[in-house]
Order: C-alpha cells, then structure tokens, then sequence
C-alpha cells in the first residue's frame, strides 16, 4: 500500500555551476532531478515510508532520465505518465553566495495532467494527499486535477497536506492569482507549510502571529512555518510553539522546503492515526524536529532529490 499520494511536477534542474552569477550570466550548468512533488516522494521513501509520485513527463531524454530517477529510490511511479504532445518541464537555477536561487522556468508536460488520466480509486489505501506542485496553481489542466484531488480526499477522509511553493518567476506579476487559489485549497487542508514570505503574501500580514492566526482563520487546522536556520514555527489552533534547527554549512537550498514537508508526511504516514497526531502537539514537536534536521542537511549539496538524506543519516 501506498501511504502518500504527490500529484504535480517532475522537472530537471539546470543548477547554475558558476557561484554567485546571474542566469544571464551563467555559463555552467548541472543537471538534477527535481520538481516539488518528487522532491517529497524522496524524502519520504528515504525516510521510511510510501509514495506515489502522480503527474507526466515528456517522451524525451530528460523525462526518461527523470522516471529511472525516481523508480531507483523507490518511488511508486504508475502515474507518472507520458505526454506525446509536450515536451519535460525544465528550471533553470542560479545560486548566489548565500546559497539562495534564482529561477526560471520552461514549462512541459506537467500542465497537461488531466483528470481523465487519473483513476482516484486507485488511491482508496493511501493516508495522506499532498498538494505542493510550484506550477499547479498557475491553472490549465493540472490545476483541474489538483482540485479533483481535494474533492477526492474530502470524499475519503484523507489527510490533506498543502505546500504552496511560490515562485517569483511563476507569480510574481499576478499574486492575487496566487493568493486566489491558496485560499481555496487552504480551507480544506489538515496541514499547510508555508515560508514566511509566502505566509505574508496569502495573507497580507507582517506580524507572524497575525499570520499564522489568518492562515488557521482560512481553515488550515495545522500551520507550520519553515524559517531557515531559525528552524520553524509550529501552531495547532493557534497555540504557537518555535521548533529550532541544527546549524550547517549551506551550499544549496533548493529542496530544502521539500525534504521538510516529506519529512512531516512521512512520520505522520507511519502513526496509527494521522490526524489525531496532526492534532497533538506534543507528537507534532517531535516530527517538526526532525523535519527540521532533514531540512537542514539538504542544504549540504546540490540539487534536491540527491541531497536528501536517508533514514540512517539521521541518527
């Protein structure tokens, strides 16, 4: 059985090899496996438990490439289709000093999930939902079948996780779109974890206790917001508890985010009730301590999936 279902995006990564250069200016590029929801699907099967990765590629070099990726950590990879029309879905990454990225974005495949190409039944053994693509929410095809996912879980009284993963190449110039379409998954969501720019931006708050009271006014029933080295902020009905990180020596952020969030799912996935864990804070300090460590040592390499680590790194 499969305990977490990640519909969304299966890209590659273009990582910039030149250190703090622009895009524009970069010469050198890696090439890496990523896309959010497959981030997850990786930290989670590293970490011990299930899931499915649930989304297409196209029929080219790099979508073979990125399936092989995915099926040799274990990864259920039966929805991972492939599209004839388009081609796979590519970012481009520039790292400054700090370790921080600049993206870029030629989009594929992974907007043309239809509901029609998914069989939610398939699904019925599963626990949790994730919804935590970057492109899902600009809207065409995928953003159908994401909604048809919360429908579903809704249905079957699923976990729903959302991680709504901004970027500024994507929305920058239509936050109110992003906003728009945060909110309606929002409501319906066990968990959300949000960075504090993203908090502000679906919110319009500064104040971080304003924001994590409007995100669970929204209807998130948990709230967890990622603060880099500061480690992150906990809050199950509005009672607020800050969870601290481990220091390292940052090389890369990218995926950082998402080896947290599937850190989270994959210690929930694993408890005999899910949601009575969601809802026990006790229990969910725990679990964010040690999202936070995973998080943090993904910053240690390159690239995402790659530099996740496994269970047994963690001790």
């Amino acid at each position: 059985m499969t305990k977490i279902i990640c519909p969304g995006e299966l890209l590659i990564d273009f990582v910039c090899d030149d250190r703090d250069t622009k895009l524009q200016d970069g010469e050198h590029f890696i090439k890496k496996a990523g896309g959010a929801p497959a981030n997850v699907c990786a930290a989670i099967v590293k970490l011990g438990s299930s899931a499915a990765f649930v989304g297409k590629i196209g029929k080219d070099s790099f979508g073979r490439f990125l399936k092989d990726m995915v099926e040799s950590l274990g990864v259920d990879t039966k929805y991972c289709l492939t599209d004839d029309k388009y081609n796979t879905t590519l970012a481009f990454v520039s790292l400054t000093a700090d370790g921080e990225r600049d993206f870029e974005f030629m989009r594929g495949a992974d907007e043309n999930l239809k509901v029609e190409d998914v069989c939610f039944e398939d699904f019925d053994e599963s626990t949790i939902i994730h919804l935590g693509s970057a492109t899902a929410l600009l809207g065409g095809e995928l953003y159908k079948t994401y909604l048809a996912f919360t429908e579903y879980a809704l249905r079957k009284n699923k976990v729903i996780s959302f991680d709504p993963n901004f970027r500024d190449a994507l929305f920058g110039d239509n936050p109110a779109l992003f906003r728009q379409r945060c909110k309606e998954i929002i409501k319906v969501s066990d968990i959300i974890k949000v960075s504090l720019e993203e908090a502000n931006l679906i919110t319009e708050e500064t104040n971080e206790e304003i924001m994590i009271d409007k995100l669970h006014d929204l209807g998130a029933k948990v709230v967890t917001i990622t603060k880099g080295k500061e480690g992150s902020i906990l809050s199950i009905d509005k009672k607020k508890v800050v969870v601290p990180s481990i220091p390292v020596k940052m090389i890369d952020a990218t995926g950082a985010g998402d080896a947290y969030i599937g850190a989270v799912l994959a210690q929930i996935a694993e408890e005999s009730n899910p949601k009575e864990t969601l809802a026990n804070i006790d229990s969910m300090q725990k679990i964010i301590a040690l999202a936070n460590k995973v998080g943090a040592k993904t910053t240690e390499k390159y690239g995402a999936i790659q530099a996740i680590p496994r269970l047994k790194d963690m001790a």
